[in-house]
């Protein structure tokens, strides 16, 4: 079993390159909630730091975060403790500088993270305040990549700002750097201490793919696959989502609004994850048989299989993630709605799923992206040019920039193109009720007494 447990963590080297789930959540999340009357009909609110959040509720901050880490090791199966130093204690004479710090090694999140006041414009905004703009670097601590199109805009403290952007542009910060070298063989001071162990799979020296774990959930694998390989369960996800929505619901009935949106738009950005059917399964369209075999060949000295999965799998995700991006960016700037901007904000699915609870993403929304691996991995392979999703020796990641899906796939048979945009508006669909499930659990936590 460890033999073959060694050969997996090779094997989930594809995880680095999937470590990103959907490109650029807010996009996708200002057609989710702008028919939302929870979110739309919610008053302006008043931009604050966060070093004046954590200041007010100081004592209460400790309180919750001391239930949180009670709640993780009582919930979660595989949860290593936060260390005792790390914990969040009230200290009115501290800075606001070392509140902060304490606050995120508390969280066990990167103490480098922005944390800017900032809002992404919605793509489908013909005139954004650009006055602000923020540079990339002042709001995220990742390398820009090229051809980028995201833009941000800055917030001045005391001013008013609507909640869906607050929220929208929150659903995609997660991924901006927020989960990055917190293992104890990453590059990074803190990651010494968190007392999150090794990183359990992955390339530790890959700044991109120290984030996976915390955005991906192998939760509904094979028995089998557990047991030959436990680490797989050293996924946190969970975690996250409790510790955001716990404190947008705390920062709701403390009279900050602000925090409330930004926190809910946090814990968002991991279920929408987890919609993800990449980020849900270990290897979708691969039987656990399959998987075995091919890593037992690798132990064999014969990785050739294991090596193509892994570029295969990698492709596939990326070919997926691009497509759908390129469909809601560009039906924004051509102001043209397709259907997956309908997919998005229709709610009529919503109340069919049980209301939000702590385990609602485990058990509702990574089992049914679960579900949905193998047929879509068909799709894509039947509907995608052969040399972006079945040729191993083609990197996707590498040639991205230079590639346009649309453009290749309006040369396509119309038929198998209605197949891909049938399951990626389905997986768009699923994204927006899970995200409005738990944004109504969110503000049903966060009622006033």
């Amino acid at each position: 079993m460890r033999r073959f447990a060694v050969a997996l963590v090779a094997a989930l080297g594809l995880a680095a390159a999937q470590a990103l789930a959907w490109s650029n959540h807010s996009y996708a999340a200002y057609r989710v909630f702008e028919k939302m009357p929870e979110v739309v009909n919610a008053a302006p609110v008043t931009v604050e730091p966060l070093e004046a959040f954590l200041k007010a509720q100081e004592k209460s901050i400790e309180n919750l975060l001391a239930s949180q880490e009670a709640w993780a090791q009582g919930q979660l199966a595989v949860y290593p403790p936060r260390p005792a130093a790390l914990a969040f204690k009230a200290d009115s004479t501290r800075s606001d500088a070392a509140r902060r710090l304490a606050f995120l090694m508390a969280l066990r999140v990167a103490p480098d993270s922005k944390m800017a006041l900032y809002v992404q414009p919605d793509p489908w905004d013909t005139h954004p305040d650009t006055a602000m703009r923020l540079p990339h670097s002042g709001v995220d601590t990742l390398p820009e990549q090229p051809n980028s199109s995201y833009r941000f805009v800055g917030l001045k403290t005391g001013t008013q700002v609507a909640p869906l952007a607050v929220l929208a542009s929150a659903t995609d910060e997660p991924d901006y750097g927020l989960d990055i070298n917190l293992w104890a063989d990453s590059p990074s001071d803190w990651g010494k201490v968190y007392g999150f162990g090794t990183l359990p799979f992955g390339n530790p020296a890959l700044y991109f793919s120290t984030q996976a774990p915390f955005h991906m959930g192998f939760y509904q694998e094979d028995r089998v696959i557990y047991l030959a390989a436990p680490f797989l369960k050293k996924t946190f996800p969970l975690l996250r989502i409790h510790q955001y929505s716990s404190l947008a619901g705390l920062a709701f009935r403390t009279g900050h609004p602000y925090w409330g949106w930004r926190f809910t738009g946090l814990a968002l950005h991991y279920v929408q994850d987890l919609t993800q059917p990449y980020h849900a399964s270990l290897s979708p369209g691969n039987s656990s048989a399959k998987l075995i075999g091919i890593n037992l060949l690798a132990m064999a000295g014969l990785p050739r299989m294991k090596d193509e999965m892994i570029v295969l799998l990698s492709n596939r995700h990326l070919a997926l993630e691009k497509y759908q991006n390129q469909l809601i960016y560009n039906a924004a700037l051509a102001r043209q709605e397709s259907p997956l901007e309908q997919a998005l904000r229709t709610s009529n699915k919503d109340a069919s799923y049980p209301a939000w609870s702590d385990m609602y993403a485990r058990d509702v929304v990574s089992r049914q992206s679960h579900a949905l691996g193998s047929r879509l991995t068909d799709i894509l392979v039947d509907t995608l040019p052969p040399g972006y999703v079945s040729d191993p020796s083609f990197d996707f990641g590498v040639k991205e920039s230079g590639i346009n899906l649309l453009a290749e796939l309006s040369r396509q048979d119309a038929a198998k193109r209605a197949r891909l945009d049938s399951v990626t508006t389905e997986l768009m669909g699923n994204f927006g009720a899970h995200s409005r499930n738990l944004v109504r659990g969110v503000l049903k936590a966060g009622a006033a007494p």
